[in-house]
């Protein structure tokens, strides 16, 4: 949001990340000022802001916890970036520079260095296969505690890695018009009636965890009541064990990320908030997705919903149980084992699934509103 707002800034940010004289940015345009709802769930979303600087391409991407394979992730990015720019009709030589930049809040490389450049090289001579493939990573982690006045970049950095108020501050007191600037619209947009909108939204994330961890819990009943199964009884009771095991994982994962998302501070809120709420849409979609499929197991079986399948599960469930323990007395009673024949746990569904169905069909009709006087 801040740079978006305040695009003069972005671009002062951006010529310090590219090496850049300010003054040589003869063309610079912002491709994606706003985010669609409806693209949040889309794995591109995390490009957080993309733009053409003097007819190149670049993507400036903000990072916040490595979750794995993050080079290949950039540069498939920056693989779809590149293509897509390629108009029907036209050349391979129309192809844009796409530069792809990485602000990461976690080590990514076994280096001392915070700046990182790759292009494509040939292994022994270094020979350049061509300029249009750029990757910039900077590894906030790997920043020098002591930031002069003069390294612009450094400075910028800092703004990124800052998460209180204190430390937005201190980088203030060093008196850099630009650092001065840019901090000064940060309270600005803070202290707007959209943001606190947005902050708002977080607190409630805040006591919807509570009911997600609630409803976690209530979910690990179903690895209890599979134990008491025998192996094999009921294929349709593992499955859905196993799907809803998933659920609760995916729910898990949510939570972590919606607390990660309500503990953001300092300019990281305006920098980090992005790809955090795509990541929770994506996982919300994963959830409802998994949720939704619950049903269809059970319906295969001839349930219509999955509670009626669990209430004739456990009815038969209780049946088995009455059942040991009439062949524990007939043993104790008559000193020889019992020998009537044995039902499965499927049997016993599907009896008494059919005799409900028959004592649906002979009860007499009443209507509901009669019922209801």
């Amino acid at each position: 949001m801040l740079f978006v707002k305040y695009p003069e800034l972005l671009k002062e940010l951006v010529a310090e990340l590219l090496g850049l004289p300010l003054g040589s940015i003869e063309t610079f345009t912002i491709k994606n000022p706003e985010m669609p709802p409806e693209n949040l769930g889309d794995k591109f979303c995390r490009l957080d802001i993309n733009m053409t600087v003097n007819g190149q391409q670049v993507d400036l991407e903000v990072q916040v916890s490595n979750e794995g394979d993050y080079p290949e992730r950039v540069m498939y990015y920056w693989a779809w970036e590149f293509s897509s720019a390629l108009l029907t009709g036209q050349g391979y030589s129309a192809l844009p520079r796409t530069i792809v930049i990485s602000i990461i809040d976690f080590p990514l490389f076994e280096c001392g260095e915070y700046h990182s450049f790759f292009q494509p090289l040939e292994v022994t001579r270094h020979t350049l296969l061509s300029d249009k493939m750029a990757f910039h990573f900077f590894e906030l982690p790997k920043l020098p505690d002591d930031i002069t006045q003069e390294n612009m970049l450094l400075l910028w950095l800092s703004l990124f890695k800052a998460e209180t108020e204190e430390e937005l501050e201190r980088i203030k007191g060093m008196e850099v018009p630009v650092m001065s600037q840019a901090i000064n619209a940060y309270y600005t947009i803070t202290a707007s009636s959209e943001f606190r909108e947005k902050e708002r939204l977080r607190e409630k994330a805040r006591h919807d965890e509570a009911q997600a961890l609630y409803n976690a819990r209530r979910e690990e009943k179903f690895e209890i009541a599979r134990n008491m199964i025998s192996d094999g009884e009921s294929k349709v009771k593992v499955t859905l064990d196993k799907h809803n095991n998933l659920i609760l994982e995916a729910e898990r994962e949510r939570t972590k990320l919606e607390m990660e998302l309500s503990d953001l501070k300092g300019l990281a809120r305006l920098t980090k908030t992005k790809e955090l709420e795509s990541r929770i849409a994506t996982k919300t979609e994963e959830i409802r997705t998994l949720k939704a499929g619950l049903s269809g197991i059970v319906r295969q079986h001839g349930f219509a919903t999955v509670q009626d399948f669990y209430t004739a599960f456990y009815t038969a469930q209780r049946v088995t149980d009455a059942y040991q323990k009439e062949c524990a007395k007939w043993e104790e009673i008559y000193r020889e084992k019992a020998t009537p024949k044995s039902e499965t746990i499927h049997g016993k569904i599907q009896r008494y699934r059919e005799k409900a169905d028959r004592q649906n069909a002979n009860q007499p009709y009443r209507s509901r509103d009669k019922g209801a006087r």
